[in-house]
């Protein structure tokens, strides 16, 4: 168990946790490391130590903490998750999309607009700092539920009670949450909503259909009077999970389409980076049609993210760096955005990448000493015309 733990730990790469041991630290005594992991769990005297603390940008701004643990305790914490997610896999909900095999953002996107299609109105869910709040006793109390293995529980407490590094480098044992980065946060998380949330949905609203990645959910109904019902419910049931609503965030939305031609406050909702909103469908000509459909496209602050993410790469005034360079660097990232993003509304993807074709050319206009759109055009045309594949994005036949 420990070493086909140890086996998908090596597989995801990974930062080092606070003791600063990487990978290719702990690969020089691999025996002996793995055997003090297996050693000190198999006895009862495993000690998990504290994460170290990384924040992260949201794509929505601002910054997220994230818990980096050590390479020998995610090797241990995937020993735990290995062993409970087959049997959570039996009883989890089907409509739970979230860090569970087989399962993926598209599949959770795929029934949203599906459920869309047939439900006028939406409620748009965020719980407030879940990861940060869980509520350790309940958390146990339910995974008690599940297993009766008193190695797995007693793991469990300890993770969940470990220190976090703070900012300024002390260490404060936690008494709420679990932290984002870990390998059974995600496990354990869906543990707490499926108790909270999924099948709380499905004995009493079984009439309203959802979609859940984590924490992110989303909730169907018929009227605006249903949604409102829905809301009051939803705050005072997660209440009882020590969880809350976000205020300004969870918001009623109304599916507008060609059919419902109603005007209300609320009209778009962001899923998993996608914007569900009211949009004008194109002919295969690109010229938009009268037809009004609620549909999935890349968000704005996806673009956004994605735009900061190329000009970090793509600095126009690094002339000792070739465009081939640069290009080399791009490309399994744009390719893992293409492959994300572009599965609705693909065009909304590419226009993106209009922002990397300036930077192209600013680096044609520096490197050649160019003057006059023209002539900067036209030696872009020239590059790519010879070197075709040299960036994924001309593949996909954006214009310069």
């Amino acid at each position: 168990m420990v070493y086909n733990s140890y086996l998908k730990v090596i597989s995801k790469d990974g930062a080092e946790g606070i003791d600063g041991e990487s990978i290719e630290m702990f690969n020089a005594d691999l025996k002996g490391n793995l055997y003090k992991v297996w050693n000190r769990m198999a006895s009862g005297s495993y000690m998990p130590p504290p994460v170290r603390t990384v924040l992260i940008d949201k794509k929505q701004g601002g910054k997220r903490p994230l818990g980096i643990p050590t390479v020998s305790d995610r090797i241990a914490q995937g020993v735990v998750k290995d062993y409970l997610e087959p049997s959570m896999e039996t009883v989890f909900h089907s409509s739970s999309f979230g860090y569970r095999p087989g399962r993926s953002q598209h599949h959770a996107l795929a029934q949203c607009l599906d459920n869309c299609i047939k439900y006028a109105w939406v409620l748009d869910v965020d719980i407030k700092g879940f990861f940060e709040n869980i509520d350790h006793d309940k958390l146990l109390w339910l995974l008690r539920r599940h297993t009766n293995e008193r190695w797995v529980l007693m793991y469990v407490k300890r993770w969940l009670k470990a220190g976090v590094e703070q900012e300024d480098g002390s260490i404060v044992a936690r008494t709420k949450g679990t932290p984002q980065g870990g390998v059974a946060s995600p496990l354990l998380s869906n543990v707490y909503l499926h108790h909270a949330f999924d099948m709380w949905m499905q004995d009493n609203h079984p009439n309203k259909p959802f979609e859940r990645f984590a924490d992110d959910i989303i909730i169907h109904c018929q009227s605006k009077e249903e949604a409102e019902n829905m809301l009051a419910r939803l705050r005072q049931r997660l209440q009882e999970f020590v969880l809350e609503l976000h205020p300004e965030k969870t918001k009623i939305v109304y599916c507008r389409n060609y059919l419902r031609n109603e005007k209300h406050e609320h009209e778009s909702f962001v899923f998993l980076s996608y914007s569900f909103q009211p949009r004008t469908i194109r002919d295969k000509f690109g010229r938009k049609k009268r037809l009004l459909t609620f549909s999935p496209a890349i968000c704005q602050m996806a673009k956004k993210h994605i735009n900061k993410e190329i000009r970090a790469v793509f600095k126009d005034r690094m002339s000792n760096v070739s465009l081939e360079e640069f290009a080399k660097r791009l490309k399994p990232k744009i390719m893992g955005w293409v492959n994300y993003y572009a599965k609705y509304s693909k065009d909304e993807t590419y226009s993106v990448f209009y922002s990397l074709n300036i930077l192209i050319r600013k680096w044609i206009k520096n490197t050649y000493k160019l003057r006059g759109l023209a002539k900067i055009f036209d030696k872009y045309r020239e590059i790519q015309n010879a070197n075709p594949e040299m960036f994924h994005h001309w593949k996909l036949g954006v214009k310069a």
